[in-house]
């Protein structure tokens, strides 16, 4: 079941948008596959190959919790972020920066 908000998810029982966020996200290959998807759509086999050749089930599983979570569509062009998706890049960028710099302190 996708995560979803005021639905119970892992870590709350209440399911507040944002342990619902950090649910959907802590996937294994959810964040990855939005990585990827960061600078267009990609194909199935493209986009699983950008992922260090995840296996096909579990990348189907991961595009399928995307796409109901509303972060993730499928065009002719092969799967794309959605708006909501491109409105969060900023922030998994910004967490990125972060990750970068914190990780020079812990060197």
């Amino acid at each position: 079941m996708p995560a979803s908000p005021r639905r119970p998810v892992r870590g709350s029982t209440t399911g507040r948008p944002i342990m619902a966020v950090l649910d959907l996200l802590g996937r294994r290959w959810s964040l990855r596959v939005l990585w990827e998807l960061r600078d267009g759509p990609l194909t199935f086999r493209v986009l699983q190959a950008a992922c260090d050749d995840v296996s096909p089930s579990v990348l189907q599983q991961r595009l399928k919790d995307l796409r109901q979570a509303g972060l993730v569509d499928h065009d002719g062009d092969g799967y794309a972020l959605t708006a909501a998706a491109r409105a969060l890049m900023p922030t998994l960028l910004a967490l990125n920066d972060w990750a970068e710099d914190w990780s020079k302190t812990r060197a």
